[in-house]
């Protein structure tokens, strides 16, 4: 029995940012982002013949898992089909190497002919994933867009070169906005660390289906992260390694990538009357061992901790948060000459406590998104609560004291009374 794998993985933008500009903008509300785009890469090599799925073949339950989807997908989305090991049934490995075609081209979704590709397929040849994905991100293009494939195979690579994982890290360091997700279908160590690979490289997740369910559930939530999350795309930001150089940002959604045991720094400026809300997000990615931790601590200029926020793991969930609120007038500054009080920049510095499992590619560094907003800070209650002053509590005490009283006097009054009759 294949075991389930879930990671959210949190995607990423080409805008760069630069900390001696100003605050980083982030996208605004009303600003319209362009539609996703997907593109659902298939294996059809032999091995997809293997009836182990519900008792049907791999490629029938891939089949109609991809109708099922397609009769689903948003008019919005952007969607292209590639195949690998499709056409060629010679034995030539050098030819059978470069058996991959786009079977649908990247655009708006006609549900009869994706449909009617994806059913005349056969399972026939070798297994050129790499090959494949390299191809993929090419039908994507290039853009501010979201740009997803999601490879569904059920076997490692056969024709490397080019290697999977090497293509998904080339990926990832170009620095694109284009995520990998991986789907596997055979219980298999190799395949499984394989897809990992590629899953991790570029922040995308790896899931093994086991059953026709399973798959076209997992393939429709790919398809729709990839339309919500870039709704409004979040910024690109590079934190510093201390807070002197760090980027200077405004509210908004932002995203980085963070090494293992790696400090991350921020800067927000904050002015007086104002409140800083701040929360922090980092995907697990790639395996890790048990008992990890993201810390997110405000600190002032000159190293004061402010406040922090905290949460801990033990390797049951896909993403572990935290988030932190502190108010200008807990620390306020001097007034300037000019009596003015100035902004104050507060510091946000990211750690974690993960280590890597053995085997664990250590880069690129654990998807990570940084949601800051700065508002105006919420009032001090005008009269007394359950948490301020000593008056409220007399005034309960005496209440329950005198309540309890009275009722005391009522019962001894009516037990008397009922043994008098």
């Amino acid at each position: 029995m294949i075991n389930k794998r879930r990671s959210a993985a949190v995607l990423f933008g080409l805008l760069a940012t630069t900390a001696l500009i100003g605050p980083v903008p982030a996208r605004a509300d009303d600003e319209t982002a362009e539609p996703p785009k997907v593109e659902l890469v298939l294996d059809v090599s032999g091995s997809m013949r293997a009836r182990d799925i519900d008792g049907r073949s791999r490629i029938s339950v891939a089949q109609q898992a991809f109708n099922e989807v397609v009769d689903a997908l948003p008019d919005e989305t952007q969607l292209g089909i590639r195949v690998l090991g499709a056409t060629y049934r010679g034995k030539d490995k050098k030819q059978g190497c470069l058996d991959t075609q786009q079977i649908v081209p990247v655009g708006p979704v006609d549900r009869t002919q994706a449909k009617a590709a994806v059913a005349t397929l056969r399972p026939t040849g070798f297994t050129p994933v790499g090959l494949a994905l390299r191809s993929a991100a090419q039908d994507l293009g290039t853009g501010s867009t979201a740009r997803r494939i999601v490879l569904i195979t059920d076997g490692e690579d056969t024709c490397a070169p080019p290697d999977p994982c090497e293509v998904a890290r080339e990926l990832a360091a170009q620095g694109t906005r284009l995520v990998v997700d991986t789907l596997g279908l055979a219980p298999d160590e190799k395949v499984r660390r394989q897809l990992l690979c590629i899953a991790g490289a570029t922040g995308g997740t790896y899931t093994a289906a086991q059953s026709a369910d399973e798959l076209t559930g997992r393939i429709k939530q790919l398809v729709d992260r990839a339309r919500d999350t870039y709704t409004a795309a979040p910024t690109v930001v590079g934190g510093s390694a201390a807070c002197g150089n760090a980027p200077l940002l405004g509210p908004g959604v932002y995203t980085d990538r963070e090494a293992f045991s790696e400090h991350r720094w921020y800067r927000v400026p904050v002015r007086p009357g104002q409140e800083l809300r701040a929360s922090v997000s980092v995907a697990l990615d790639r395996p890790v061992n048990p008992d990890y931790g993201v810390l997110l601590r405000a600190t002032a200029s000159d190293g004061r901790e402010l406040v922090r926020g905290v949460d801990a793991g033990s390797g049951r969930t896909d993403v572990i948060a935290t988030g932190l609120r502190w108010s200008a007038a807990e620390d306020t500054p001097a007034p300037a000459p000019s009596g003015t009080v100035p902004a104050q920049t507060v510091c946000l510095v990211v750690s974690n406590a993960f280590a890597p499992r053995p085997g664990t590619e250590a880069t690129p560094g654990m998807p990570l998104e940084l949601t800051v907003d700065v508002v105006a800070a919420s009032p001090a209650p005008d009269g007394p609560d359950l948490g301020r002053g000593w008056a409220l509590l007399l005034l309960l005490s005496l209440a329950g004291l005198v309540t309890g009283l009275v009722a005391g006097l009522l019962t001894r009054w009516w037990v008397a009374t009922w043994r008098e009759k």
